[in-house]
């Protein structure tokens, strides 16, 4: 399991360096000045110093408590308190953050050059699962990587609802990002806690508070203003972002279901055992879809493969960034509480708009920046309302 997660963080890292053309360099070593200059003290001064009263003898005290608390503060200190951060988590953090905005990025590029909405996109979408479940099944097939899964058939059977979600939430999501920008799609799917509280509250008989129903409203007219001022709008791309948030909200819900399951969790032997057997059942049922709707276009498809390698090596990256920040988020949310992973998820959004926007030159208007501070600043508030609400 640690080489596994080793394995999935140094490929993201490499990754990162070589698009930008970084190296690693080593840290400055730290010194330590309050050691090295000290005040010399002696019985009898040579001069005497004059206070401000002329008075001759009077010492300058100049020495402030921050002063006093550091000299008082014991060697160490710093390296001390940062033992106590947990690492692992801030890697996690970081490298979900990473794989998600470099997926997009890739994602986009391939899509792109793929020929937009009218080319390949469930094409694209459905080997992404390809490509996440080769490496699945590279982990479990690995020395000393990741113990494989001892589930059973009905187990199975009980996970296809969550992966059929997830695949049709990654489907319709790909098809959004082909027909509009990805800022954009990235706004309209920050709206996915308005289509998880009307299923919660009147499909799964899960009641939801009357402060987070307020929220609802800030939300969707964040949305709203930003498709305003939209460049690049479709309503092409805004019905799929919907229907990716439909599918999310269905994912979330029956996946709490899954795992009320009795002995599955031990079954399954971790999060990523879940993550990858929900990824290859994915797959699998993508491709029955791929062939109704893009079948015909098949040799297109390979033929492009073999001639452009924008397309090919931005789709291999894309469903590799697409794999690995899902598994990292899904570790990342098991170390945390429910509040800590619904703020990092919205922070992580808005660096993903505003970065890929700029790097893809995409549109950023003011109503629509406007729009989507609103709608994303909703979506944390929606989050956090009840606990803040329980302090009072």
């Amino acid at each position: 399991m640690k080489f596994g997660q080793t394995l999935l963080i140094t490929a993201l890292a490499l990754s990162q360096s070589s698009a930008f053309g970084l190296s690693r360099s080593a840290s400055p070593k730290s010194h330590n000045l309050a050691g090295r200059f000290s005040p010399l003290e002696s019985s009898s001064p040579l001069v005497k110093p004059i206070g401000l009263d002329n008075v001759v003898g009077t010492s300058l005290n100049t020495a402030t408590p921050a002063m006093d608390s550091a000299q008082s503060m014991p060697r160490g200190g710093v390296l001390s308190s940062l033992k106590n951060i947990d690492l692992p988590l801030m890697a996690y953090f970081f490298f979900w953050y990473v794989g998600n905005y470099y997926y997009n990025i890739t994602n986009k590029l391939a899509l792109k050059a793929a020929g937009g909405s009218s080319g390949y996109p469930m094409t694209i979408s459905s080997l992404q699962l390809g490509v996440g479940c080769l490496y699945a099944l590279f982990m479990w097939v690995a020395p000393d990587a990741r113990s494989a899964p001892k589930i059973t058939f009905d187990d199975v059977i009980k996970m296809l609802p969550v992966a059929f979600c997830s695949m049709g939430a990654h489907s319709a999501s790909v098809f959004a990002l082909s027909a509009g920008a990805v800022s954009f799609g990235q706004i309209v799917k920050s709206a996915e806690p308005a289509f998880a509280a009307v299923l919660s509250q009147f499909v799964y008989g899960k009641k939801i508070s009357k402060a987070k129903w307020l929220c609802l409203p800030i939300v969707i007219g964040g949305v709203i203003l930003a498709s305003v001022k939209e460049l690049d709008f479709a309503w092409s791309a805004l019905i799929s972002a919907c229907i990716a948030n439909l599918f999310a909200a269905f994912k979330g819900n029956e996946n709490k279901k899954l795992m009320d399951t009795a002995g599955l969790k031990d079954r399954l032997g971790s999060v990523g055992n879940q993550f990858a057997v929900t990824s290859i059942l994915s797959f699998l049922m993508s491709v029955p879809i791929l062939i109704l709707k893009e079948g015909s276009k098949w040799g297109g498809f390979v033929e492009l493969w073999k001639t452009n390698p924008i397309v090919s090596f931005n789709l291999i990256a894309s469903g590799l960034y697409f794999y690995g920040y899902n598994e990292l988020a899904t570790m990342t949310i098991k170390k945390t509480s429910a509040v800590t992973a619904s703020v990092a998820n919205t922070a992580k959004r808005v660096i993903v708009i505003v970065g890929v926007a700029i790097v893809l030159g995409e549109s950023l208007d003011p109503i629509k920046l406007l729009g989507c501070s609103i709608g994303i600043g909703g979506v944390l508030l929606y989050s956090v309302i009840d606990n803040i609400l329980a302090k009072k």
